[in-house]
């Protein structure tokens, strides 16, 4: 089943944002930044648009006068064999159609080491069955909360999709050598959500088939068939 971002069943995941004019980000998108062939391209930060107002304003009023980033995935993806989250939400500004397939933090077993582990060392996984599929119409501007789960936007036409992307800055990149170190550090001495550690505030379940994942050492945690969106 396929929801609308309007339906009440998004509210657990997010809102629809309003009182920000992100016209300027939508016409960039569709003029200066191309829909590849195959695949998507991801870019954290642009800053042809982090220039726009909208940057200031977001920055000011809605990230309470902390520095966000603006970039935007572009692609054709029409899989979900991946859920990410952040540790602060994510706004999504939709340039065309597009389908968002959506899960709960709160669902994603073994985190904790509490009653849902076996022996102490149930290793972190989360069931793909339980994600649900959000439409979210060519101009909408979501929030997406940081207990949602979400990875690339799925495409709903054979043109693909454009959306822009604005997180707090330095999400989606890289981790330094020290910071990876203490990644494993804490993973040795117990911490089960280290494991998920991919990027810079980005924590990663990753479906086992999904290989170019897997090359880059993406956490092999999301259960079940690599889920495609048919339209």
């Amino acid at each position: 089943m396929i929801y609308s971002v309007s339906d009440d069943a998004f509210r657990p995941y997010g809102r629809i944002l309003t009182g920000y004019d992100c016209a300027d980000l939508i016409r960039y998108l569709e003029t200066e930044t191309p829909v590849p062939a195959e695949g998507n391209v991801y870019v954290a930060s642009d800053p042809a648009m982090e220039r726009f107002p909208i940057c200031e304003e977001l920055a000011a009023a809605f990230y309470g006068g902390m520095a966000p980033e603006i970039g935007y995935c572009n692609g054709r993806n029409s899989t979900y064999n991946g859920f990410e989250y952040h540790k602060g939400s994510e706004i999504n500004v939709c340039a065309t159609d597009l389908c968002l397939a959506l899960g709960r933090v709160q669902d994603v077993r073994g985190l904790s080491g509490g009653p849902d582990a076996a022996d102490g060392e149930a290793l972190p996984s989360y069931d793909g069955a339980l994600a649900e599929v959000f439409f979210a119409p060519r101009g909408t501007v979501l929030e997406l909360y940081a207990t949602t789960l979400h990875f690339s936007p799925l495409r709903v036409s054979d043109e693909g999709f454009r959306d822009a992307i604005i997180l707090p800055r330095g999400t989606n990149t890289p981790l330094t050598d020290g910071e990876r170190a203490l990644r494993d550090e804490a993973i040795r001495n117990g911490d089960p959500e280290a494991r998920l550690l991919f990027q810079r505030n980005k924590w990663l379940l990753a479906h086992p088939d999904r290989e170019p994942l897997m090359k880059k050492g993406a956490y092999p945690g999301l259960l079940g068939p690599n889920r495609a969106l048919l339209y």
